[in-house]
């Protein structure tokens, strides 16, 4: 299927960086293509590329680089979808994929594949199924996808029989054409990346096409309290299962303090680590997913009780002095600080704010019971002093992270909780919003070794 073909990829970055590898090794005619100019892409990456005979056309996008001598266009998810190759090529009759898609069209048939994709929590739900089955059937069991590890730089680890837990996002879903998991999760859905997909209905769309190619041999795990989640995924074809944390149901629910699999007792939710009932959620759709692999109580309780959480997502990184930090830098929507506020019943001093993308933050406001003080940051901060102010919640912004920190503590008492969570992205001044998080914990790092506070 991918042999002796002219492919373009379009976007280097990890994934096309890993299909055009790939590809080269399999004797195919690969030209890849990025806005960006050499400079300021990865130089041991491009020279890598280069050495291997890849075509590399940078700086801009050619009006003439894309004709039907293309077999396939592989497009990086971060590309928008209307990007006018894409459109062309969808005119002139190139099929358009990701690097998922060509991982998966790569493996060995009898790979078992357990997929997650939702609004809020895939990371964290993706890394237990990932840690539950790893401490069960060992190296058998492989990482990938969205959560930073490309399908094809891990090809050569799968064999025959092996299971693949996967994270996919909605931008990967869009170019999925194949791709059908043996067992599918969607956490929840909620409106987010609006921006990208251009309407709310498109990003479900979308993501419901995680269960497009599944059939009755196929299983569904889905949230049965999140009504999108139900509406949305009516069509499939899949083997139903649910999971709930507001009522008994045939299925895995929440009953007395405690997770139940089917009427059986699993574990005792005070042995989870990971704060918010939205983690007791995580951990009752991972379970469901380990066992379609029979996976024993015992290791889901071992599992689940020494798990710490994900870096970046709602993240605890330190108590000083009685003050506890959390980083949750990966919240750059409303509703991802919704529910980090609803995981503590401890006064908070949130750190909010970063990219204007005209989020409403006036959607906090149910959530903000416990919020003593607002330390508003980036672009946005304005917005952020306007519904402080409206709250009558004592609001302080700052242009930089590292000074709103200083302040969040200066402003702290013992007992309290110093959160960022940000329902805002990063790009106003990061890279990606993990290098906001990473500050975030150096400060904190930083601040152990201070005596006065």
């Amino acid at each position: 299927m991918f042999e002796n073909k002219k492919i373009l990829i379009l976007g280097l970055a990890r994934s096309g960086y890993s299909a055009a590898k790939t590809l080269c090794l399999m004797g195919n005619e690969v030209i890849l293509n990025d806005a960006k100019t050499e400079d300021k892409l990865d130089k041991e990456q491009v020279n890598e590329l280069k050495k291997m005979g890849v075509r590399l056309i940078l700086g801009s996008h050619p009006d003439n680089l894309l004709d039907n001598s293309f077999d396939f266009l592989i497009k990086n998810p971060g590309v928008p979808i209307n990007h006018k190759y894409v459109v062309k090529a969808k005119e002139i009759g190139i099929e358009v994929i990701n690097e998922v898609e060509l991982g998966y069209r790569l493996l060995p048939s009898d790979v078992k594949i357990v997929a997650v994709t939702g609004t809020n929590g895939k990371t964290t739900t993706t890394t237990l199924i990932y840690e539950l089955l790893k401490s069960a059937f060992g190296d058998k069991v492989h990482l990938a996808g969205n959560i930073g590890y490309p399908l094809c730089s891990i090809l050569n680890k799968i064999k025959s029989g092996d299971i693949l837990v996967m994270e996919i996002s909605c931008q990967q879903l869009e170019n999925l054409n194949l791709f059908n998991p043996d067992v599918a999760v969607m956490t929840n859905l909620s409106p987010a990346h609006i921006d990208f997909f251009n309407s709310y209905e498109n990003y479900v769309r979308v993501k419901t096409k995680l269960f497009k190619n599944q059939n009755s041999s196929n299983v569904a795990i889905l949230n049965i309290d999140n009504n999108d989640v139900l509406n949305s995924t009516k069509f499939i074809k899949s083997t139903t299962k649910y999971f709930s944390s507001s009522r008994e149901i045939n299925g895995a629910y929440l009953k007395d303090g405690n997770i139940y699999y089917y009427d059986e007792c699993i574990m005792d939710i005070k042995n989870i680590f990971i704060s918010g009932l939205h983690n007791i959620e995580n951990c009752m759709a991972a379970i469901m997913a380990v066992k379609e692999f029979g996976v024993s109580n015992s290791i889901i309780e071992d599992v689940i009780s020494k798990f710490r959480g994900v870096e970046h997502r709602l993240e605890y990184v330190d108590t000083i002095r009685g003050r506890k930090f959390y980083n949750d830098t990966e919240a750059t929507n409303i509703k991802c600080t919704q529910i980090a506020l609803s995981s503590f019943n401890d006064p908070i001093i949130l750190i909010l704010g970063g990219l204007d993308r005209g989020q409403n933050f006036n959607e906090l406001s149910l959530y903000m019971k416990n919020v003593k003080v607002i330390i508003g940051i980036g672009q946005c901060r304005n917005k952020v002093l306007e519904f402080g102010s409206s709250l009558n919640i004592p609001t302080f912004i700052y242009e930089h992270l590292s000074d709103g920190f200083d302040r969040a503590v200066d402003e702290s008492c013992e007992g309290d909780i110093i959160l960022l969570s940000p329902a805002s992205a990063s790009w106003d001044q990061y890279k990606e919003c993990e290098v906001r998080g990473a500050e975030f914990k150096n400060k904190v790092y930083h601040l152990k070794e201070d005596v006065s506070i």
